[in-house]
């Protein structure tokens, strides 16, 4: 178990934690939450030892592996499949360490942990944990550098989840997925054998994968078992109670030292108004807990235009080359809220791009109301922001005729106050780029509003003001989301983008939900790099040759292992003084082996055959 005793921890003089204590049993899946700045992010880094404890101790049982996702995987020409493989750095040592051992009680040690550790099956693991978080069999097998940094950052939290540490650290896992790989990473934690943390916004994830809430609240830990929803609850009533008790406290309070105040010149009633004093200095104050910061978006609201605001009739779009989409017959009116679904690569980009007229269409018919304006949020459009300049620079270049005074007002409407208004962006906090974000976006008050993944780096209190905002909203929402709270508050109509159409999905989330997770093989998960010209290159031809010669490495080395167990297998003394289970586990142990033949031959084929075709 994960023992925290009377931590004690400072940043540049001000404590985040005093005296904090909790303990994680062992197996436990926990949510980590807390205000944006109490110090959850300062929690994992002083249990993985990177930051050094002011006093109190943190332990873990002996030979504990603690893990958690790298800033970013490089840039490397290592394919997918393998930089996963790398990350269980036992397995690779007792392979290389197999290869090269002689001693036979060493060889029989290497085999035995092999097998404890599941090393035969690892390829197909690592495989399945890739493709649900979105790759293919052919994107496994491309090198990261075909990949940008946001997909690079899934392919370490592959790598992460495939080396199976004891003590699994997730820091906002969801924020580089899309919803199909949220589900999928929410179905894969509920499974997972040992103890895991999760810092996360996201409501689902915490309602439905872990068993209790670690919360971090005025520099204490607090361990409550149960979903999010129950501890949100308990703490509501739990405030309550604190607030009527610091209330009738604050009464008595009054009374006492109005007595005293009364009475303290009196000769007859100064033995009472003594006892009083004594009375008033026994109680221990009751401080009622600071109600959560009021957080809020206000949208501008548009005036009303004709219905539809948007009409499709056979359109197609794709980037140059074949559409992307197909023969799409669409209508958006202005009281519409339609929420996105379908599994990456499969074009909801496309079509938001397209909605926001950022794509023209191929073909077909594309009609809008002239008055109509849109805005678009993308989590890209947060990285665009100049970091040089402050919030209040960003609103005055789009409005340069208004005074400050409207200027601060606006930015006060999305959170941003006095303090933040006048600080460069590049020193923002991510929740609070993507609040100015969705400000530049919503200034024109725009009749349809279209939101790509808005709720990354946004805290609790900050999605549940969007919901409210989004639900006042008199316009039209257009949103793509992994947060099925978001989603399932806000949308009242689902599309399904599936196979190059668009078309409404009849059922509601839970049963998407189900589908996704019962897996639908005729989606396509791939994730889809720029496409690469018809002619190879000799770099990629060269790479591609690299990857064939690995590919081969690892069927010789299967193969070598094949006939070991073979041999042993053929051994007559194998049968004739074999313990209770020995024979049965030395069988498990080919037909293990057998399995990763079978998948390494298949690897080889594919790249082989990706070779040929460039060649």
């Amino acid at each position: 178990m994960l023992k925290i005793e009377n931590i004690t921890y400072s940043v540049e003089g001000r404590p985040l934690l005093e005296g904090a204590s909790a303990t994680i049993p062992y197996g436990h899946k926990v949510g980590l939450v807390g205000r944006n700045g109490a110090g959850k992010t300062t929690l994992f880094k002083l249990i993985r030892g990177e930051l050094v404890l002011e006093g109190g101790e943190i332990s873990l049982p002996s030979r504990s592996r603690i893990g958690g996702v790298a800033q970013e995987v490089p840039s490397s020409s290592t394919s997918l499949l393998d930089t996963v493989l790398q990350a269980d750095t036992e397995r690779n040592a007792l392979l290389a360490e197999a290869e090269t051992a002689t001693d036979p009680h060493r060889i029989a040690e290497i085999q035995s942990r092999l097998t404890d550790i599941d090393a035969w099956s690892a390829e197909g693991r690592a495989s399945s944990i890739l493709k649900g978080l979105g790759f293919d069999s052919e994107a496994q097998l491309r090198p990261c550098s075909d990949f940008s940094g946001g997909w690079r950052m899934r392919v370490a939290l592959a790598g992460v989840l495939f080396s199976q540490p004891d003590l699994l650290l997730l820091d906002e896992p969801t924020n580089y997925l899309d919803l199909e790989g949220a589900l999928w990473l929410e179905s894969y934690l509920q499974k997972y054998p040992h103890t895991v943390i999760i810092i996360s916004h996201d409501r689902g994830l915490l309602n439905r994968a872990v068993q209790g809430i670690l919360h971090l609240d005025q520099k204490k830990l607090t361990y409550w078992t149960g979903p999010y929803d129950q501890f949100a609850r308990q703490v509501a009533e739990r405030r309550a109670v604190l607030q009527a008790e610091a209330k009738k406290q604050e009464a008595r309070r009054a009374h006492l030292q109005s007595f005293v105040d009364r009475f303290k010149a009196k000769a007859s009633k100064a033995v009472q108004a003594q006892s009083r004093v004594k009375m008033l200095e026994k109680m221990t104050p009751i401080t009622a807990p600071e109600d959560a910061k009021r957080v809020v978006f206000t949208f501008p609201a548009p005036e009303e235009l004709s219905p539809p605001i948007i009409n499709l009739e056979g359109v197609s779009v794709g980037y140059g080359g074949p559409p992307v989409l197909k023969k799409l017959s669409l209508r958006i009116d202005q009281d519409d809220r339609i929420a996105l679904l379908g599994r990456n690569g499969e074009g909801k980009s496309t079509l938001s791009k397209l909605l926001a007229g950022k794509l023209k269409p191929m073909e077909g018919k594309f009609t809008s109301s002239s008055k109509l304006r849109i805005g678009y949020f993308a989590q890209h459009q947060v990285d665009e922001l100049h970091i040089d300049e402050t919030p209040l620079q960003h609103v005055q270049r789009l409005r340069p005729a208004e005074g400050q005074p409207r200027l601060r007002a606006r930015l006060a409407g999305f959170g941003l106050m006095a303090d933040q208004a006048e600080t460069v962006v590049g020193r923002l906090s991510g929740g609070q780029k993507a609040r100015l974000s969705l400000l530049l976006a919503t200034i024109d008050a725009p009749h349809l509003l279209i939101l790509d993944e808005p709720t990354n780096h946004l805290d609790m209190e900050s999605r549940e003001a969007l919901v409210e905002a989004l639900t006042e909203y008199s316009g039209a929402v257009v949103l793509v989301s992994h947060d099925m709270h978001l989603l399932s508050l806000v949308a009242d109509r689902l599309w399904l983008v599936k196979g190059g159409a668009v078309t409404p999905y009849n059922e509601d989330l839970e049963a998407y939900r189900r589908m996704l997770l019962a897996g639908d093989e005729d989606a396509k998960p791939a994730a889809k790099p720029v496409e690469k010209p018809k002619k190879a290159s000799r770099d990629e031809i060269l790479a591609l040759r690299a990857e064939v010669r690995k590919c081969e490495e690892r069927l010789t080395k299967i193969n070598d292992m094949r006939d070991k167990l073979a041999k042993k297998l053929a051994d007559p003394e194998l049968y004739e003084n074999a313990r209770a289970g020995e024979l049965e586990t030395w069988n498990r142990k080919y037909a293990e082996v057998m399995e990763a033949l079978d998948r390494a031959e298949a690897l080889w084929l594919a790249a082989s055959e990706k070779l040929e075709s460039a060649a």
